[in-house]
């Protein structure tokens, strides 16, 4: 570990329930640097979810992704833990990195379903799943200020049809990730440690185009790049 560098936790979660009170049941982390390199990476499934709520995990937004997963344990590619476990093992790597920024994509939903989970397994005897004083950027937001705003962007949404039923421009991490990479059939597999794995990317390249960005959380962030397209006069 490089004692001068800057390093980030980025995470991602899958839930169970429903999104507004989402129960966590996997756990993608990353730490990474400014430029996308991963130092450290865990996949972590949450016993006391995945195992002790099997009726709600049938409520799981990509449920159909379970038996995915059961291979995956199987394979050992995925490990299985208590939120407890979870809960230390994040706590024990941003220590160890002297991380205080953990990045997700949309992070307000990644942190307020940590954070409802932690309070349902333990019956809220513990409440916040980060230490105290963790700062929060969202990737999300961050590229809805830069790599989304870029004409090039917005011209292959429109030739793509990278588009929402009422017209706005779509910026999901899967849209992005497919711009940067120019595969257009890219789909994430939407399991927390691949998609964090894009993420990292996403926010290197965020980064990259020095240029004044919101890294706060900012749920209405995806207005912008169709702000930007009007602005342009571009049309689909």
């Amino acid at each position: 570990m490089d004692k001068r560098k800057r390093y980030f936790l980025v995470v991602d979660v899958e839930t169970a329930n429903s999104t507004e009170d989402g129960l966590v049941y996997d756990i993608g982390f990353a730490v990474c640097d400014k430029k996308g390199n991963i130092y450290h990476k865990e996949s972590l499934v949450i016993y006391d979810i995945f195992v002790l709520e099997r009726e709600l995990m049938k409520s799981a937004y990509y449920a159909k992704k379970i038996p995915l997963y059961e291979i995956g344990l199987k394979e050992k590619r995925f490990k299985i833990v208590t939120l407890m476990t979870a809960y230390k093992k994040v706590r024990e790597v941003m220590k160890k990195y002297n991380i205080n920024t953990v990045c997700a994509y949309n992070a307000n939903f990644d942190r307020n379903a940590l954070n409802t989970t932690l309070r349902y397994v333990t019956k809220s005897k513990m409440r916040w799943f980060f230490p105290f004083g963790t700062k929060f950027n969202c990737i999300w937001s961050m590229a809805c200020d830069t790599i989304y705003q870029q004409k090039t962007f917005i011209k292959e949404a429109l030739k793509n049809n990278w588009l929402s039923e009422s017209g706005n421009i779509k910026t999901s991490a899967e849209i992005g990730y497919r711009y940067m990479t120019n595969s257009t059939e890219f789909e994430e597999n939407h399991t927390g440690l691949e998609d964090v794995e894009i993420e990292c990317k996403i926010m290197a390249l965020c980064i990259r185009q020095h240029k004044k960005m919101n890294r706060n959380i900012n749920r209405m962030c995806w207005r912008k790049p169709t702000q930007k397209m009007k602005e342009l006069g571009l049309t689909a």
